[in-house]
C-alpha cells in the first residue's frame, strides 16, 4: 500500500511538471532547429579539410578520402548525431540551480516535506526531456531527413546489425541522460561546502565540450590522450552514442562501454546521495 502511495506521488509529481513544460516551452521547435545552425560551419570546415587532403593525395573525389576512418559523409552524421546525443545528455542549469536552492535557502522544503530532493529533480528533467522531444521531433526529422544522403553507406557492422546497433543507440542515449543527471547533481551539491560552483561548473563544460566528442570523434586522438579520455565518464555524453550508431563501436567493445556507463551511474548516483546526506547535516537554516 505505501508503494503503491509513492508511485501516485512521483507519477502526479512527473504530470504537473510535464504539464507546466508543455505550457511555457513553445519555444522548443524553433529554438531546435536553430540549434542546427552551427553544424553547418562544421560541414563546411571539414569539407575544406577533406578538400586539401584529396589534392595533396591526387584523389579524384573526397567520397574516397578517410580520415582516422571517418569518411566525410560519416563526419557530418557523425555531428548530427551529437546534437542528438547531447539534446538527451544536456541539463542546462540544473548544477547552478541546485547551488543556488542551497544559497538562498529554498532546499528547506525538501527537509520538511516528505520528498526526495534528487528524485523530484530527477523527475522534473524527463518532464523537460518528454516535452522537448515531443516539440522539437518536427525540427530533428526535418534536419535528419534532408541530411539522410549522410547517412547511406554505414560500416557494415551497422548495416549487418541494424536492429543490435538501433537498441544499443536507444540504450546509450537513456544512459547517456541518466549520467549527465546526476553529474551535474554532483557538482550542484557542492553548493553544501562552497556558496558559488559557477567556476567549477565552467572548467566542467570546458572540459566536457571537447572530452565529450561533441567537438570531434574521439577516437582520432592519439595516445596517450585517447587512454585518458577513455577513463572519463564525458564521452558517454555524446561520442559514445554516435559511435554506436555509425558502427564504430561493436561486439565486445559496445558490451564493454556500456558496462563502463552503467557503473559511471552507480558511481555518480551513490556520490550524489552521499553528498546530500552529508549536506543536510551541515546545513543551517533560519527564518520564516
Amino acid at each position: 500500500m505505501t508503494a503503491l502511495i509513492r508511485v501516485k506521488t512521483w507519477w502526479t509529481i512527473l504530470r504537473i511538471c510535464l504539464e507546466e513544460r508543455l505550457v511555457y516551452r513553445g519555444d522548443f521547435a524553433l529554438g531546435t532547429l536553430m540549434r542546427f545552425l552551427p553544424i553547418v560551419t562544421q560541414i563546411f570546415l571539414w569539407f575544406a579539410i577533406f578538400e586539401a587532403v584529396k589534392d595533396a593525395r591526387n584523389a579524384d573525389d573526397i567520397s574516397s578520402i578517410s580520415l582516422s576512418g571517418y569518411r566525410y559523409t560519416e563526419f557530418v552524421a557523425y555531428y548530427l548525431l551529437t546534437m542528438l546525443s547531447r539534446a538527451f545528455s544536456s541539463m542546462p542549469g540544473l548544477a547552478s540551480g541546485i547551488a543556488r536552492q542551497i544559497r538562498d535557502g529554498e532546499v528547506k522544503k525538501y527537509l520538511i516535506q516528505p520528498v526526495d530532493m534528487l528524485g523530484f529533480m530527477l523527475l522534473g528533467r524527463i518532464a523537460h526531456k518528454v516535452a522537448y522531444y515531443s516539440v522539437a521531433m518536427g525540427p530533428f526529422a526535418l534536419v535528419f531527413f534532408l541530411c539522410r544522403n549522410m547517412f547511406s553507406g554505414l560500416p557494415a557492422e551497422a548495416a549487418t546489425h541494424s536492429l543490435t546497433t538501433l537498441l544499443a543507440f536507444l540504450t546509450s542515449l537513456v544512459l547517456g541522460f541518466v549520467l549527465g543527471y546526476f553529474l551535474e547533481a554532483t557538482i550542484g551539491l557542492i553548493g553544501f561546502w562552497w556558496l558559488e560552483v559557477t567556476s567549477i561548473l565552467f572548467i566542467y563544460m570546458l572540459f566536457s565540450f571537447f572530452l565529450s566528442g561533441h567537438m570531434f570523434p574521439l577516437d582520432m586522438l592519439p595516445q596517450p590522450w585517447s587512454t585518458l579520455v577513455d577513463l572519463l565518464p564525458l564521452k558517454y555524453l555524446a561520442y559514445f552514442p554516435s559511435a554506436v550508431f555509425l558502427g564504430k563501436v561493436s561486439g565486445a567493445e559496445l558490451v564493454w562501454g556500456l558496462t563502463v556507463e552503467v557503473l559511471w551511474i552507480v558511481f555518480f548516483v551513490a556520490l550524489s546521495r552521499w553528498l546530500y546526506y552529508r549536506g543536510i547535516k551541515r546545513y543551517s537554516g533560519f527564518g520564516g
